[in-house]
């Protein structure tokens, strides 16, 4: 009459399917920390070995951009620190808003950085104020052809 392999087969896909949304997010974060946690590392021997021709606003520069990416690395391993406290979870959906709520908090922080990174590099080749302008152009297009994506 009752056929519990059905059952069983219903409740392993479910299982699976959650395994794979949990993984899902997981990798993204894995991603998006590393290349924080590099970028880091990279600023933070910047500031330790700094240049000796980095002015005043160069070194400001850098210490704004070596705590916007701590910032940042901070925020992308939350979805991370989350799951291993609430596991295991009742409420998947909550599990994937709060988790996308950090990526997104975290982004911000991970452009200033690169921006900034680019305002670093170029002016030591340009003015001051040509390279926070020539700086901006990367992430203007970006933005434009997000904005043509549809």
């Amino acid at each position: 009459m009752f056929d519990d392999d059905d059952d069983d087969k219903t409740v392993d896909k479910k299982k699976v399917k959650l395994i794979l949304d949990y993984d899902t997010i997981l990798k993204e974060c894995a991603l998006l920390t590393t290349f924080a946690g590099i970028l880091f590392g990279f600023l933070l021997d910047i500031s330790i070995n700094t240049p000796e021709t980095f002015d005043f606003i160069d070194r400001v520069v850098l210490i704004v951009a070596l705590f916007s990416i701590t910032f940042a690395a901070s925020i992308f391993i939350m979805p991370v620190i989350y799951h291993h406290l609430e596991y295991p979870y009742v409420d998947l959906e909550k599990f994937k808003s709060r988790s996308h709520r950090f990526i997104m908090f975290g982004l911000m922080p991970a452009g200033i950085t690169l921006y900034l990174g680019l305002v670093l590099s170029l002016s030591s080749l340009l003015e001051r104020f040509p390279a926070f302008l020539i700086s901006s152009i990367p992430f203007i297009l970006i933005y434009v052809f997000f904005r043509m994506r549809k």
